[in-house]
């Protein structure tokens, strides 16, 4: 069992990738390999949840919501390979005009808190879908860009390896003492690791890096089945 921050960094540098929770590879998770109470920290003690921000300090590895719309956490050494597999899955042009604009702002403004990047793009913080129509009461206004479609945009950036979360930041109590759950400080992987990736792969393409990753995990995980892998690499 992993019980020390220091542990589960050195999972995700051997394993090269670590989903947060579970999924369809038993025993590939943060969530099964804390113990039940260190998982969010209890009784004041931190855990695997408070982890998260002083591991991506480190840079050594990029987090974000990387496994079918869930967080985990992916290795330097393997980053460029999923960047080159997960960009070929989700092309820019192909996610819309309101996704291309949240990138926009983040490339600009090089990281932003959740909530300044919502607004900063247009979007409101309500996460109604209707809002009041003064001129009609009766017929309400499409709220298009309410914080609900901000957040699926968002989560679809990271599975594209677009954005990725540089930090987390947490309120403070009167003694000093951060609490919460932290809000999210989102990055570009570009801008936060100066990554290269199309020269780190080395000339593979998409599907070669997808069929590296796969034979990694399948080595690591030889009884795991070979479509929930690829499943969690992306399909």
């Amino acid at each position: 069992m992993v019980e020390t921050q220091g542990q589960l960094e050195r999972v995700i540098a051997e394993w090269g990738f670590l989903p947060f929770f579970k999924n369809g590879i038993q025993g590939f998770s943060v969530e099964e390999l804390v113990p039940p109470d260190l998982l969010f920290g209890e009784h004041g003690e931190q855990g695997a949840w408070q982890w998260k921000g002083p591991i991506i300090s480190h840079w050594q590895c990029a987090y974000g919501k990387f496994f079918g719309g869930k967080a985990g956490f992916v290795s330097l050494d393997w980053l460029p390979d999923f960047m080159n597999w997960r960009r070929s899955l989700y092309p820019l042009q192909s996610m819309g005009g309101d996704s291309r604009h949240i990138l926009e702002v983040l490339r600009r403004e090089e990281s932003m808190l959740s909530k300044q990047l919502k607004v900063a793009s247009g979007f409101n913080l309500s996460r109604k879908r209707t809002l009041f129509n003064p001129d009609a009461p009766a017929e309400p206004l499409p709220n298009r860009r309410n914080g609900t479609a901000f957040d699926s945009l968002i989560a679809t950036l990271q599975m594209g390896t677009y954005v990725c979360i540089a930090d987390f930041e947490y309120q403070v109590s009167r003694r000093g003492e951060p609490y919460g759950w932290g809000v999210a400080r989102y990055c570009t992987p570009e801008a936060m690791y100066e990554i290269d990736w199309q020269a780190a792969v080395g000339g593979r393409t998409p599907r070669q890096s997808r069929r590296r990753m796969a034979d990694w995990l399948l080595g690591l995980f030889p009884g795991a089945d070979q479509r929930k892998v690829e499943k969690l690499i992306g399909v």
